[in-house]
Parts: C-alpha cells; sequence; structure tokens
C-alpha cells in the first residue's frame, strides 16, 4: 500500500491519546516525527485529517470516515503477519513472557506442562511485570507475549484478546488490626490508614489521599501486609496459597472484584509458531 504504516498508526494513536505529544509518548517517538508522519498522511489522502484550529487535534468529519478505514488496514495487516508466521513454519528457538503475578499460578503451570511437552527444545523465559511495563516489554521486543489486566488503552501496534479467566481480587489486613475485627468496613474508615500499592501508572490513579507505600509486585505486597504495614488490593489466590494465615479480608461492600485479562503482543514482531500456540491456549482456557 502507498500508505507507509508508521503513517497509519500514528494517526490512529493520536485520536486514541487526544495529542500529538501524548500519541509520541505512546509509541516512544518524537512530538515532531508524529506530526510529519500524520501531514504526510494527509498528503497522500488529499484532505484534511485534524482541524487544528483547537488546542488538541480534532477529527474532521474526513478524518472520522477515514479512522474506521484506517483501523481496518492496520487489523488486517496484523491479520496478514499472523497468517505468514503460522504457514511459515519455523519455531522460533526462544519464547519471552510477561504476565502480572496475580496470575492464577495453576492456570500458568498447567500451560508450561503442555507446552513443555510440545516444544521440549525452546528456551522459556518468564517476566513479572505489571500494566504499562507489559507494554513497554512487548514494544521493545524484550517479551513476545504478555498476560495482563485489561488496560483503557493499548498503543496501536499492540493486539489483544480477552481471556476467559479472570483474576479476583480482594483487600486484606493484618487480623491483629481492629479493623480487621469488624462485620463490616467502609472504605472511609481506610483513607485513615496506610495503603499497601503497585507501583504502575494504573495503580497510581485510584490511590486515596494519605500514606502510600508501593512495591512492584504483588508477592512483595503481600509480605508487606503481613508485617503489619497497611492493607492491600491482593490476588485471592495468592493470598491462600502463599500467604502464612497473618491476613484478613475486610468485608467491604462492592468487594472481592474481578478483573478482566487480556493477552497481547506485538503486530510488528508477532509471536512464531511456538507463540501463536501459547496465545492459543490462552485463548482456550477456562475458568476453573
Amino acid at each position: 500500500m502507498r500508505y507507509s504504516p508508521e503513517s497509519l498508526e500514528a494517526f490512529v494513536q493520536t485520536v486514541e491519546s487526544g495529542s500529538f505529544s501524548a500519541a509520541a509518548r505512546a509509541l516512544r517517538k518524537s512530538q515532531s516525527t508524529i506530526s510529519t508522519a500524520v501531514a504526510n498522511l494527509e498528503v497522500d489522502l488529499g484532505f484534511a485529517l485534524f482541524s487544528r484550529e483547537a488546542r488538541s487535534p480534532v477529527l474532521t468529519d474526513n478524518g472520522k470516515r477515514a479512522l474506521a478505514q484506517v483501523r481496518e488496514i492496520l487489523s488486517a495487516s496484523a491479520q496478514l503477519d499472523e497468517l505468514a508466521v503460522r504457514l511459515a513454519g519455523e519455531v522460533e528457538p526462544c519464547l519471552s513472557m510477561a504476565i502480572s503475578d496475580f496470575w492464577q499460578a495453576d492456570y500458568h503451570e498447567s500451560l508450561l506442562k503442555r507446552f513443555a511437552a510440545r516444544y521440549p527444545d525452546i528456551e522459556f523465559e518468564c517476566t513479572i511485570a505489571e500494566d504499562d511495563d507489559v507494554i513497554d516489554l512487548l514494544q521493545t521486543g524484550r517479551a513476545h507475549i504478555g498476560v495482563i489486566r485489561v488496560q483503557p488503552e493499548y498503543p496501536p501496534e499492540i493486539a489483544t484478546s480477552r481471556l476467559q479467566v479472570e483474576a479476583e481480587m480482594g483487600i486484606f489486613l493484618h487480623q491483629d488490626n481492629p479493623l480487621a475485627q469488624q462485620s463490616l468496613v467502609s472504605e472511609e474508615e481506610l483513607r485513615g490508614m496506610r495503603q499497601l500499592s503497585l507501583n504502575t501508572w494504573i495503580e497510581k490513579a485510584h490511590y486515596q489521599p494519605g500514606k502510600v507505600w508501593t512495591a512492584p509486585s504483588y508477592l512483595l505486597l503481600l509480605e508487606m501486609a503481613e508485617q503489619g504495614f497497611g492493607w492491600s488490593i491482593l490476588p485471592r489466590w495468592m493470598v491462600a496459597q502463599f500467604g502464612h494465615h497473618l491476613l484478613r479480608e475486610l468485608p467491604i461492600k462492592g468487594w472481592p472484584r474481578k478483573i478482566s485479562v487480556d493477552a497481547c503482543w506485538s503486530r510488528r514482531t508477532p509471536p512464531g509458531p511456538a507463540g501463536r500456540w501459547m496465545l492459543d491456549q490462552l485463548m482456550a482456557q477456562q475458568a476453573g
């Protein structure tokens, strides 16, 4: 096609991010690169995609019509890339996977047993990461597959598929804390206590006012909660399997909650046959 994939991605990301600067951050490029890519696409198309009179770029009527077509082109291109990988048949020598540790160990262990039986000679690497860190690993080619809680938005080069399993989260506090003895706890009562939270951007958006301690993984938060440093949102399976019976799940209205999960990968560097097999298995997996 005469339209460069980079220009199409820049256009879609600018729409989704709301500005050229935000699109540049999402795509790890300079703002001038994004602006130039969109301007070149407008020249190729022969009409303006954005009205630049406002402070932020606003889609023109032609831009709105083009957006749907561009998204279809990017989707079709990704599907063609995946088909090429499947038909090539050459198994990759190494597969890297980035997962959150809210992902239940039973699911992961079962998957790895089947993977080891099918691909016994492949080097496999598993990395623990959360949210935007998983996206960064995929974009830089450091990981081939990610298992991640559903994000508010994804860069256009990141493909996703919703999994059929969900992570169940609860709010936990050391059992010796007086609040843990109550039959009902309000979120207002938690605000005066220290919160133990993941140090990722999506979690920081939900911080309560007051003291906050952060850690990069749920396992570390579990240890901190067991030491009595504060309350934390934790995977219920993790507390049951790795806890030492020191925490109590607080009875709070609206909790526990379920988190939807996506498998994700880069359209630019799609996984090979072994990675595609792994994705197929993830998408077929049912909750136990």
